[in-house]
């Protein structure tokens, strides 16, 4: 959420940061309107609650003297109701505004390229080379049916389109995958491993910026307005929400598997077979809870951290900065990595690392304190796929086929496998 003394000190360049997104001022003068209705009200709530402390002091006064305390007691009545009406007007504007404010996405980084959509975005570098096939290759959803370890009939007939099932060393690779992942984010990369709940409140998912706007992506339970989580990106930033955290803390990383259900509303017709876009899949996720004056320096690392588990996979990637247009609701600026897949005969995403800057952090109140007569400050927050486990599973299945139909394991995931190669039963 966007500071409204920020907005209104600086108005014309946060909405000129807005517009660059290409979607519209999402209706930004209007908080000015609001604000403006809100701090004229609370002036005069304050004027009249002054006026009716002043008066008050002069009753026990009157009646000391002997005076009739009547009519100042009928006006004293009548300033408090008039004090009631305005504090629910307060209120009711207060709660306009929020609501409005929690619309707004964030304002994009001033590096970030200006854009309209994904095809402004910029690549930064690629890693490895995609590999030259001198036989037919196949797309992992054959692969995978043709060794028996993915299915997706039975896996529709028990619960629709866009939901798969692992079978033994499809089930054991896809393990592997998030052990290996979890491993090297804690014992090489310095995380906290955290196991949290996979269903959140509404508060929690407002705090991450999934809600309001994405409510209808996202699998709501009625009966107790709770959330399917659509990545621990939501459970793991707000973990500490609505405290005031020791600057002596910072920084803090989390990293946490779960899995993610999304609707995939409005993406009818896109990535329909195979892994690449599912309702229900598994991720590692990596969070940053940082000091502002070190986000952008952590951005590069979480990025880092991201790619160095391709790296150890030996899979071809690139990493490119998205534009204003692409970016994210909460993010400020964010790179996505992208893994070769022969399949698409194109690089496909599989990881987005975002800063948020303090824009999830005012909306769960997350503070820090740099020393004990410090004034609390928002904190920073970032979030990173480190990965997405189904896509990467995709990736080693078309990038380490062979020519008889068996795939190769990579190097790093042996230990975790027991084996260097799946093959048909």
């Amino acid at each position: 959420m966007l500071d409204i003394k920020r907005i209104r000190e600086d108005f014309d360049n946060v909405k000129k940061s807005i517009e660059s997104r290409g979607k519209g001022d999402y209706d930004i003068d209007r908080t000015i309107v609001l604000d403006d209705r809100r701090r004229d009200l609370l002036a005069e709530v304050e004027a009249l609650k002054a006026k009716q402390n002043k008066e008050s002091k002069r009753i026990p006064q009157m009646k000391k003297a002997g005076e009739d305390t009547t009519e100042l007691m009928a006006e004293l009545k009548e300033l408090s109701a008039k004090i009631s009406e305005l504090d629910v007007q307060v209120a009711e504007v207060q709660k306009e505004l929020r609501d409005l404010l929690l619309t707004i996405p964030n304002t994009p980084n001033p590096e970030s390229p200006i854009g309209k959509d994904d095809s402004d975005n910029v690549e930064i570098r690629k890693w490895g080379e995609p590999r030259k096939f001198d036989f037919e290759h196949k797309a992992h959803w054959d692969l995978g049916t043709d060794l028996d370890i993915l299915d997706f009939d039975r896996a529709a007939k028990l619960s629709g389109a866009r939901f798969t099932v692992y079978k033994g060393m499809g089930a054991r690779l896809e393990r592997a995958l998030i052990n290996f992942m979890l491993n090297l984010h804690v014992e090489e990369q310095g995380y906290t491993e955290m196991i949290t709940p996979f269903i959140v409140n509404r508060e929690t998912m407002e705090g991450t910026g999934q809600l309001p706007k994405f409510e209808d992506d996202m699998y709501h339970l009625e009966e107790t307005d709770q959330f399917l989580v659509p990545t621990a990106e939501v459970p793991l930033t707000n973990f500490r929400n609505q405290e005031i955290i020791d600057g002596d803390e910072l920084p803090l990383y989390f990293t946490a598997y779960t899995p993610c259900f999304r609707k995939e509303a409005g993406s009818a017709g896109r990535d329909t077979r195979g892994l690449v876009r599912q309702h229900q899949f598994n991720k590692v996720e990596m969070v940053k809870v940082v000091k502002p004056e070190t986000s952008y320096d952590e951005l590069e690392k979480l990025t880092n951290d991201a790619e160095a588990v391709l790296q150890k996979l030996g899979l071809p990637y690139r990493v490119i900065v998205l534009s204003t247009g692409d970016t994210g609701f909460s993010a400020a600026k964010t790179y996505d990595i992208e893994v070769w897949m022969p399949s698409y005969g194109r690089y496909v995403e599989i990881s987005s690392c975002s800063n948020t800057e303090d824009f999830q952090a005012r909306r769960a109140n997350i503070r820090f304190r740099r020393d004990a007569k410090a004034k609390p400050e928002f904190v920073h927050t970032l979030n990173g796929s480190g990965l997405a486990v189904g896509r990467t599973f995709a990736a080693i299945l078309e990038n380490y086929q062979n020519e008889d139909g068996s795939v190769t394991i990579p190097e790093a995931l042996r230990g975790f496998m027991g084996c260097d190669r799946i093959e048909k039963k």
